[in-house]
């Protein structure tokens, strides 16, 4: 199935402090024409979203300073960015990981390392 163009526009935020997640997460979006943007962690992203105001929002659950978890909470917090899907991310595929993300309010859960399809299927599933 061709994705060119179906996702054309949708702002995709990526925060991980892997740069090899940022690049992969980068490399399979530049097709689908998404508008990519990426922070190294909570910090960085939050005035990110304020500038950007993404579609969807991916965050990496193990990070230094501030982790995924408290991002995903202080994203839900704000009235204005509450709407936005956030996805969290983690190399673990275990129930509490997923249950203490859906208790931080994320929408949902991809497992790293992501396939493409898996990662333009999130993106259609919380977008479209």
């Amino acid at each position: 199935m061709d994705n060119t163009g179906i996702l054309k526009g949708i702002k995709v935020m990526v925060i991980d402090d892997s740069n090899t997640i940022r690049g992969s997460a980068e490399l399979f979006l530049k097709p689908s024409e998404c508008e990519v943007i990426l922070a190294e962690n909570g910090f960085e992203a939050m005035s990110k979203i304020v500038d950007n105001q993404p579609d969807i929002i991916f965050v990496d659950i193990a990070m230094p300073r501030l982790d995924g978890y408290q991002t995903c909470m202080l994203i839900k917090k704000n009235p204005i960015y509450r709407s936005i899907p956030v996805i969290m991310l983690s190399s673990k595929d275990g129930l509490f990981d997923k249950a203490r993300g859906r208790m931080s309010g994320s929408n949902d859960y991809l497992t790293k390392p992501f396939a493409a399809k898996d990662l333009l299927s999130m993106i259609r599933n919380h977008t479209l």
